[in-house]
């Protein structure tokens, strides 16, 4: 028997002692994790106890957790929803301002909302939206109607549907200016009585209702009022309406809403309404014509809202989508009736006017006026502002209305205008008031204010007793236009644009001469009237072309014989403003002027043509405070020189002036002193003076029983030749003759005594001086020319029978004396300015009824009247005067052909 293999007993080994190995390391692993499992076990006992014994803390604390975290959740949406509700309602304030959105609660029986602009109409609340949870404030539901939509309102509940439909008309009229949204109501079923609380309405134009067959009509005329509005309002430009006013800040078209109330009842629409129908539903919103209608259905169209009534009050809005909304109570019948009336007045009343600001320019003196002058006056019916033109079509303009129609402010307005666009080299203004009062006195410089308005030339105030101050006026306006008709030959212009063209240099502002009751300068048959309406008829067809433009201001001119039988001229007035109540002023045929309210003017530029009529709203203009910032404001950008007006009151008497300083010695010696003696009524306010030289007659006698006005001109007088002369070169004598004038004489004599040689002298001392003077004879020793002597009498006459009586056998009687000297004292330099009470003592004084008045070369009548004054007169009968009070008539028979009217100096004692 063979042997074992050697390899194979040893590997059999091998395998064997692996086996084992592996078998004793699986045993030790097996040992391992038991004890490990067994910790394991140990611990998971230990957790598990553990655990057991602290859940019920940990689940305390979980819910503890729980609860915070859905606090804050709540607290987050709570903060959220809140932040949202006020958003929302933000957004619906903003959407649906004031009245617009207000509740009812807050509104009251003949309330007078403040309505907003109206260029932008909001949306009109109808409710609130159904919120879960509800919010502390409901949010209000809104819908869109004016410039945006139609409304089409469904469900059940005819009336609830109306009463909706009346709220909303409600707010919409109460949102938007008076007069800007005009309600049509097709109503056949209940023949307006659905909407019947809307009625007080009707008187103001705002609302109509229509019955059974109205429909065709009415939606024929808002097919019409759209095709015009598309050609002659949009006219291509504009998309809508709407995109007009926001472009052009004025809404040129009302908002016209048309409610269509179907007949439960009727009979369909026909084929022709309803074609009508679609196209209104279509065209409509651009044009605002909208649509609100309960029966009838309206187009598809993205124009068209839809309110869909549920039970329970509530409805769906195509707005608010799934949203519900609860519906408002609708408005008690009494509250809608006492707001429509009040709204009502408010549209009779008409919009409030254009603020005055809105008539003056952005930047003030840009505007020429070569060609002509524009400046608007107010606000026409279309939202525009509505000029006035002066050039030379149309040349001047007349303006009439009764008092307290606003003739004034008008004036004001116009004024402002032309004030802030012309500066004052192209534009000069005369404004003379013949009313009592003081219009214009603003534009002048005063006591409180020393501004003034730096176009003004000239002001007259109070002259309803100084025609002639009228008649002043006519006569520059006269000389000025022949200095520029002149101008316009040298440099062959024909008219004002063309002369300034050619004399770039010279000063050729336009001339605007604003007469306020005109009618008092032409009111009597006199000179006075006759010579006006001759100037008024030259400047008138004359002015056009040189830049003299004349404005006619009066209460009534109806009466007027000297206007109005001059066709010729009357006609040159082609511009035309009527205020409320005006005659005569536009055409005998054109009544426009009787239907407007107050605060409106009709302005009509062709002679007063009906066609040519267009109304205006005037802004106003008569707030002193306002005029005195624009005044300032215009004062201050005056040029360098400019002069103040002339300022001319009726009712006051005009200061003495500062004198200049005295001419060289030999000028008085040579050619005579001068004497003021007063203001004369021109444009220019001269002095009215007498030169007194050597020339035989050159005395004054001043007439009249007035002491004060007397007094006034002996003081001017002496004032004004003291002055002219050197310290001690002239001698002076004040003769006071009765205590009236005892005061100023004395006054007198201080000031010239201070300066001169001046004797004082009562009735004892009058005869001693007239000799003294009768046997001057002129020359002084060594053949020197004699001193000149200046003699002042207050109250001559009064010492009348001490001058009868005789000194003496053979001598002289004082009034001999005075007669040589008023006769001998000229020529040897000796002059009298003597005050006689009345002409006849005059008369009786240089020698009775035959007396000559040769040696009176000039004379100033007080209170007495023309007859009385034809003996010192050279035309029979004595002039045309009767005495007024603070007025004077001048004579000078050496430099007059006609006597002249003069106010007394207000002289300081």
């Amino acid at each position: 028997m063979a042997e074992p293999d050697a390899a194979t007993a040893p590997t059999s080994r091998g395998i064997v002692a692996a086996v084992r190995r592996e078998l004793a390391a699986a045993r030790h692993a097996a040992r391992a994790s038991l004890a490990a499992t067994g910790a394991a076990r140990v611990a998971a006992l230990a957790q598990l106890d553990a655990v057991r014994r602290s859940a019920p803390i940990r689940r305390d604390e979980l819910l503890v957790t729980r609860d915070t975290a859905l606090a804050e959740a709540r607290a987050r949406r709570e903060r959220e929803t809140a932040k949202l509700g006020r958003g929302l309602l933000g957004l619906a304030e903003a959407a649906a301002p004031g009245t617009a959105g207000s509740p009812w609660t807050a509104w009251r029986p003949g309330m007078k909302p403040e309505q907003q602009a109206g260029l932008t109409p909001g949306l009109l609340r109808i409710g609130a939206l159904v919120q879960e949870p509800a919010p502390p404030t409901a949010v209000p539901a809104l819908v869109p109607l004016l410039d945006t939509a139609h409304l089409y309102v469904s469900g059940d509940g005819t009336a609830a549907a109306d009463a909706l439909i009346g709220a909303l008309l409600l707010r919409a009229l109460a949102s938007v200016p008076p007069g800007s949204l005009r309600i049509s109501v097709y109503d056949p079923g209940r023949l307006g009585g659905a909407l019947a609380g809307l009625a007080p309405l009707a008187p103001a134009g705002l609302i109509s209702y229509l019955g059974p067959g109205g429909l065709a009509p009415l939606l024929d005329d808002l097919a019409e009022q759209i095709r015009r509005i598309n050609e002659n309002v949009l006219g291509g430009v504009y998309l809508s309406v709407a995109e007009l006013a926001a472009e052009t800040g004025r809404r040129p078209e009302p908002w016209r809403v048309a409610v269509l109330l179907a007949d439960p009842n009727g009979a369909e629409l026909s084929k022709a309404e309803r074609a009508q129908l679609d196209r209104v539903t279509r065209t409509g919103v651009a044009a605002g014509v909208h649509l609100i209608s309960r029966g009838f259905d309206l187009a598809t169209d993205a124009d068209v809202e839809t309110i869909a009534l549920r039970a329970g009050g509530t409805a769906r809005t195509s707005l608010t989508g799934e949203i519900p909304v609860r519906l408002d109570a609708p408005p008690g019948a009494a509250l809608v009736t006492g707001v429509c009336r009040a709204l009502a007045e408010q549209a009779t009343a008409g919009p409030p006017p254009v603020p005055f600001a809105a008539l003056l320019p952005d930047e003030i003196w840009q505007q020429s006026s070569a060609e002509s002058l524009r400046a608007p006056i107010g606000e026409g019916t279309d939202g525009r502002l509505v000029e006035l033109v002066l050039g030379d079509d149309p040349p001047h303009a007349l303006i009439g209305g009764p008092s307290g129609s606003g003739k004034t402010n008008l004036i004001y307005c116009w004024l402002g205008a032309l004030a802030t666009r012309y500066s004052p080299t192209e534009l000069s203004l005369y404004l003379l008031d013949f009313k009592e009062g003081v219009s214009f006195a603003r534009f002048a410089p005063g006591t409180r204010d020393p501004s003034w308005l730096p176009q003004v030339r000239l002001v007259g105030v109070n002259v309803n007793s100084d025609r002639e101050f009228g008649l002043a006026l006519l006569r520059h306006l006269a000389e000025e236009l022949k200095r520029r008709a002149a101008a316009a030959k040298q440099h062959e212009a024909t008219k004002l644009a063309e002369l300034r063209a050619e004399d770039p240099q010279g000063a050729w502002p336009r001339i605007v001469a604003v007469i306020d009751e005109f009618q008092v300068l032409l009111g009597a048959r006199d000179a006075v009237t006759s010579e006006a309406v001759d100037l008024l008829e030259d400047l008138a067809r004359r002015g056009r072309s040189q830049g003299i433009h004349l404005v006619l201001a009066s209460q009534d001119v109806s009466g007027i014989e000297a206007l109005w039988g001059r066709s010729g001229l009357v006609s040159q007035f082609t511009l035309r403003v009527a205020l409320p109540k005006a005659r005569r002023i536009l055409s005998d045929v054109n009544l426009a002027a009787e239907l407007i309210p107050r605060c409106h003017a009709v302005v009509n530029a062709d002679s007063g043509v009906p066609s040519a009529n267009t109304v205006v709203r005037l802004p106003d203009a008569g707030d002193r405070a306002t005029w005195l910032g624009l005044q300032e404001q215009l004062w201050s950008a005056r040029p360098d020189g400019a002069e103040p007006p002339r300022l001319f009151d009726g009712d006051s008497r005009p200061l003495f002036p500062l004198l200049p300083p005295p001419p060289a010695p030999e000028l008085p010696a040579a050619v005579g002193a001068v004497a003021l003696l007063g203001e004369t009524i021109d444009v220019a306010g001269r002095p009215a003076t007498l030169r007194l030289n050597r020339a035989p007659g050159r005395n004054l006698a001043v007439l009249g029983t007035r002491a004060d006005e007397a007094c006034a001109v002996l003081l001017a007088a002496g004032h004004a030749l003291g002055s002219q002369h050197t310290p001690g070169s002239a001698r002076f004598s004040v003769l006071c003759l009765d205590s009236d004038a005892t005061t100023p004489a004395k006054s007198l004599h201080a000031v010239l005594d201070a300066r001169h040689r001046c004797g004082w002298y009562d009735a004892d001392g009058v005869t001693g001086l007239l000799a003294e003077l009768a046997r001057d004879t002129g020359e002084q020793p060594g053949g020197q020319a004699a001193v000149p002597h200046y003699v002042f009498g207050f109250a001559l006459d009064a010492v009348a029978t001490r001058l009868a009586a005789r000194p003496g056998p053979g001598l002289p009687s004082g009034h001999e004396l005075l007669r040589t000297v008023l006769s001998r004292g000229p020529e040897r330099r000796t002059h009298l300015l003597c005050w006689w009470r009345t002409v006849a003592r005059l008369r009786d004084d240089l020698g009775g009824p035959g007396a000559r008045f040769d040696a009176i070369g000039a004379w100033v009548a007080l209170d007495v009247h023309g007859p009385e004054l034809s003996a010192l007169y050279p035309q029979p009968g004595g002039p045309a005067w009767f005495p007024r009070l603070n007025r004077a008539l001048h004579f000078d028979r050496s430099v007059h052909h006609r006597a002249q009217i003069i106010i007394p100096y207000e002289v300081a004692p």
